[in-house]
């Protein structure tokens, strides 16, 4: 019984027992005079059945006919549309021009044990509002994802949402790489311009891992990725998430991509990638139209596309000029034109820019050089030194002067020297001791050694040296 039905039955007990009349327990279930009468003749009557309702039990005039509930679960025992959710499974039946609630499907699928409710543990999370403008912070994140239930093999969806709308842009790719993130990031740039911000996680495509250089050091700058240095020159302010739930937006989103987006593809019998992003376009303009929201304001914040986007979404590194003025780089050789002579090239660094379609470019200081490929590594010349050739040594003659002055004699004759006057020292001390008087001692003899040296004759004053030195 309800809570109703329990309260008159309280009352019409105490009217039974006497203890309130028809008129009192008219004013307390506030009921009119005729209408307690007709309570208090079927209470008398039936019982405590008789307070009950009448229509209790019955089915409702409102209620779908059983031939209609019996083609909904046909439909949803269909392979097609297995997996799919009470929502979604109403807005095909109304395709079909079957107009039954999402609620009543629902009821229907509990009831024959084909739908379970999933009840999530919630956690504490910090609300952030949302952006009032669009453009002004969009979300972007990659969905891996059997997308295509096995007809081909696994891919990623790159996703891009914007905060303030919810207006949504996606494209599929083999693999979460930089080049992927260039492709999706220019599709939104293309459609409404350049965004002030972009949320992204802290992949390896957005964060740097490495060390700062010397130069980023000085600068007071940290190490960027090709794709924050190419957000850094767009003006588009790249932040990074510290955990998913940061950027729930777009992982919301990948949730029901992965529900509605793999079914829709199963229907439309879509299993390769091209077609599946051909499809994509059609399929997000009805997506967005349907769950796109207004923004707090009405002012679109994205700012015009740069024209060279194609140039600044590419890869750049930097390159030392060799003195034979070829660029290496990437396993590629690359020989500057004559035309850069005065620019004076050799040992400066220049930008060896790779386009998104390939396309090689070469860079200084923002001009674009002219080259050639080269086919392979060239062959490195030494370079010759300039100044003066260096002469062979001579050893000097036995007629050079040095000679007649006991110079450059050899390094025999000086050993000699040197152990004769160890000797004559040795005689000496010996001497003292026997009678006090040193030893006479021989001149050496110059014409022992090796080139047969004359022996030095008389004395040489500083006129007649003068010229020899």
């Amino acid at each position: 019984m309800s809570k109703r039905e329990r309260d008159r039955l309280a009352i019409m007990a105490g009217v039974k027992r006497k203890e309130l009349t028809l008129v009192q327990a008219s004013e307390v279930l506030e009921l009119c005079y005729r209408q307690i009468k007709r309570v208090w003749r079927r209470y008398q009557d039936e019982g405590d059945a008789g307070l009950m309702h009448r229509l209790r039990g019955k089915p409702s005039p409102r209620r779908k006919p059983g031939a209609v509930r019996a083609a909904v679960l046909a439909l949803y025992a269909e392979e097609r549309y297995a997996g799919f959710g009470p929502t979604l499974l109403a807005e095909h039946l109304e395709r079909r021009e079957i107009a039954v609630d999402h609620e009543t499907v629902r009821r229907w699928l509990l009831a024959e044990g084909k739908w379970t409710l999933r009840r999530r543990r919630p956690q504490h999370r910090q609300w952030r509002e949302r952006k009032a403008c669009f453009g002004e912070m969009v979300q972007m994140d990659g969905s891996h994802h059997d997308w295509f239930e096995g007809r081909r093999t696994p891919c990623v969806l790159m996703v891009m949402v914007d905060d303030a709308t919810n207006r949504v842009w996606a494209q599929f790719f083999e693999e979460e790489t930089t080049h992927a993130s260039y492709d999706v990031f220019a599709g939104w740039v293309k459609q409404h311009g350049l965004p002030r911000s972009l949320y992204v996680d802290r992949d390896s495509i957005y964060r740097c891992e490495g060390q700062p250089s010397v130069a980023e050091q000085l600068a007071g700058k940290a190490p960027r990725t090709q794709f924050g240095r190419a957000m850094e020159q767009l003006g588009v302010k790249l932040i990074l998430a510290n955990s998913p739930q940061a950027k729930g937006r777009v992982e919301r989103m990948n949730g029901v991509l992965q529900d509605r987006l793999v079914k829709e593809m199963r229907l439309a019998g879509i299993s390769d990638l091209a077609g599946a992003n051909r499809f994509l376009r059609s399929w997000l303009a009805r997506f967005n139209r349907q769950f796109e929201r207004a923004a707090a304001s009405a002012l679109d914040v994205h700012r015009a596309a740069a024209r060279n986007l194609d140039e600044v979404l590419s890869w750049e590194e930097a390159r030392v000029v060799q003195a034979d003025w070829t660029v290496a780089c990437g396993g590629k050789w690359y020989q500057l034109d004559r035309q850069h002579e005065a620019l004076s090239l050799v040992r400066r660094k220049v930008i060896v820019r790779t386009l998104r379609d390939g396309r090689e470019q070469l860079l200084y200081r923002g001009t674009k050089l002219q080259w050639r490929a080269l086919p392979g590594r060239p062959e490195r010349v030494q370079p010759r030194r300039a100044g003066r050739q260096v002469k062979a040594i001579e050893s000097p003659g036995a007629e050079h002067p040095w000679r007649r002055l006991g110079m450059a004699v050899g390094r025999e004759y000086w050993r000699g020297v040197k152990a004769r006057g160890r000797a004559v020292r040795a005689a000496a001390r010996l001497g003292r001791r026997d009678s006090g008087r040193p030893p006479s001692v021989p001149p050496p003899q110059l014409g022992k050694q090796n080139n047969e040296q004359q022996p030095i004759q008389g004395t040489f004053s500083r006129e007649s040296t003068r010229g020899h030195f």
